[in-house]
């Protein structure tokens, strides 16, 4: 059994916003009645207010992002579970700009339904409000899945490049378009040898075997439709960067931007030598790699895994994504 260190059951997220709110006091505000944080600086370029939210135990998604050149607002929700729609609601009515708000969702039920009524009330309102729905996990790319591929690593991306744009003053339209043509040009795939533990009874989500892997497993303890044998970094890596690329099929000239993401518990020194496994094979296959990032940017708790995204870009969102930032998890 592994106890987390916490208060109290239920006292865990709360606890964690104020500490987080108090520790970037010069980056960010956290409202403590209504549960979401916001940016105490925005571009004065800015006309569209950026909000996005989910479960907590992502971080640094979603709050970590909140702050100049990327997020306005972030509204987390419990463990693992979506945001209420008054929170995305007020947080929403506090952030909009002039040309209103855009909600960045990722693709799971209880999101979807939230982030729609809190957009249904804002109109209400007399707010604008636009949406970019990221969809990036080839693992749950299938028929058979009614609500569509899950939200997952590709979501700092798509907020890093949104960012960029809204700080060139681009509408709500503009950003909507941008934003879903980024999304659609994201895939990714993620693997664990072991599941995290469940806050409450601080036992493994699941158990896999001794050299097993769950091979497209989801960030909420999701699991995958088969396992496989842990074998050489390289090989795993070169089996997952091929599929994504099977599925983004990006010119020989497009630039991609790639994201070696850990999972919770995997060591950096495992994420740097896995990075220079994707960037082997990439090259191998004449692709090239125009940015990335390595390290844990969505998380699922203390899942021992790590997430590969590819994201096929162009000049121009390369312009959005290099813009400056300034956020608790993100600065340049």
């Amino acid at each position: 059994m592994t106890r987390y260190f916490e208060s109290g059951t239920g006292e865990l997220v709360p606890d964690a916003l104020s500490g987080f709110a108090r520790a970037h006091a010069d980056l960010v505000e956290y409202d403590p009645a209504d549960g979401y944080i916001t940016a105490r600086r925005t571009a004065p370029t800015r006309t569209v207010g950026l909000l996005s939210g989910g479960g907590s135990g992502h971080e640094p998604l979603h709050a970590g992002y909140v702050g100049t050149g990327m997020l306005d607002a972030a509204c987390p929700g419990r463990l693992f579970a979506s945001p209420h729609n008054r929170q995305i609601f007020r947080a929403s009515r506090a952030v909009a700009g002039p040309n209103g708000v855009l909600h960045i969702v990722k693709n799971y039920t209880g999101d979807r339904i939230n982030f729609g009524i809190a957009a249904e009330r804002l109109a209400d309102a007399g707010i604008a409000c636009g949406r970019v729905l990221v969809d990036d996990d080839l693992a749950s790319d299938s028929e058979e899945i009614a609500a569509g591929r899950r939200g997952t690593g590709a979501t700092v991306l798509v907020e890093k490049v949104l960012g960029g744009a809204a700080d060139t003053g681009m509408g709500l339209d503009g950003l909507v378009e941008l934003g879903t043509t980024v999304a659609n040009r994201c895939r990714t795939l993620a693997v664990a040898s072991a599941a995290h533990h469940v806050p409450v009874t601080g036992e493994h989500a699941f158990e896999l075997p001794s050299g097993e892997l769950e091979y497209g497993v989801g960030i909420h303890g999701e699991r995958a439709d088969r396992t496989r044998s842990q074998k050489q970094v390289g090989v795993l890596v070169e089996d997952m960067a091929g599929a994504l690329l099977d599925a983004l099929r990006p010119g020989p000239d497009d630039p991609l931007v790639a994201l070696v993401n850990g999972l919770g518990s995997v060591t950096s020194l495992e994420l740097y030598g896995i990075f220079g496994e994707l960037g082997r094979f990439l090259d191998t296959r004449r692709v090239r790699l125009a940015r990335h990032l390595v390290g844990d940017y969505v998380t699922a708790l203390d899942m021992r895994g790590f997430s590969l995204t590819l994201m096929v870009a162009d000049p121009t969102v390369l312009d959005f994504y290099d813009a400056p930032v300034r956020t608790p998890a993100w600065r340049w």
